[in-house]
């Protein structure tokens, strides 16, 4: 069964162009005009697969949108691609503190835009793992079949990207990943396609959903970040 995109936009023509490319690609879509309804829709039962989500919407804002979709058990970890005019390094900051997958800057070439549509919904699929089913890790502990993470036994809610990130950085203890690494590995793209400073704006997030735990995380200035090979540091 194809895929299910939502696209949550309030200018009908650009609607309407993404709906047509989407079915060119073979997806199925829906197209909500307000937050209120893309909120409507992103919760029922099948939901969609993804959400292609606009900021400046009437009523709610897609930040808003994009916010409630994180706090709900049911959408945590719906991919969500933001697809807006603001272009700004605050905006796309802000577009991945709340949980975004990815940040596209209208106008956008269609071809890049389904490229990163595929790599997006390719990352979302659950993987068989040769690795263990459960990793603990000083005070972190990971479920990979689960996609669950606690941090000294409480819960921490991580997307989708995020946790691929921590199970990618997990793979790698001890070894540097640089900038162009966690590109190809979490976003299956390269840095012509995805800038680097997207990278360490998830890490950043992820460090503080992480909270003691962030630090296992260290800088590699210059060069990227490596995941500790021992929790207390002793062999990194």
């Amino acid at each position: 069964m194809s895929n299910h995109i939502l696209i949550v936009e309030d200018e009908k023509d650009l609607a309407t162009t993404l709906e047509y490319n989407l079915k060119r690609e073979g997806y199925q879509t829906q197209i909500a005009m307000t937050g209120e309804e893309g909120l409507r829709y992103a919760f029922l039962d099948p939901g969609p697969d993804m959400v292609i989500l606009d900021l400046m919407l009437p009523g709610v804002s897609g930040i808003e949108v994009c916010r409630r979709l994180r706090e709900t058990d049911k959408t945590r970890n719906l991919p969500v691609l933001i697809l807006t005019a603001r272009g700004e390094e605050i905006d796309k900051v802000v577009g991945f503190e709340v949980g975004a997958d990815d940040y596209v800057v209208k106008p956008f070439k269609v071809r890049e835009l389904m490229l990163r549509i595929r790599a997006i919904l390719r990352r979302a699929k659950p993987e068989h793992r040769t690795q263990e089913k459960r990793t603990v890790f000083g005070i972190l502990t990971v479920d990979f079949e689960g996609h669950r993470v606690w941090v000294d036994g409480a819960e921490v809610a991580l997307t989708a990207m995020e946790f691929k990130m921590l199970s990618t950085f997990l793979a790698h203890k001890g070894h540097v990943q640089s900038r162009e690494n966690l590109l190809h590995d979490v976003w299956g793209m390269n840095a012509f396609v995805v800038q680097t400073r997207t990278v360490d704006a998830h890490v950043k997030r992820l460090r503080e959903k992480l909270g003691d735990a962030g630090a296992y995380i260290e800088t590699i200035r210059g060069v990227g970040y490596r995941f500790r090979s021992e929790p207390d540091g002793s062999g990194a």
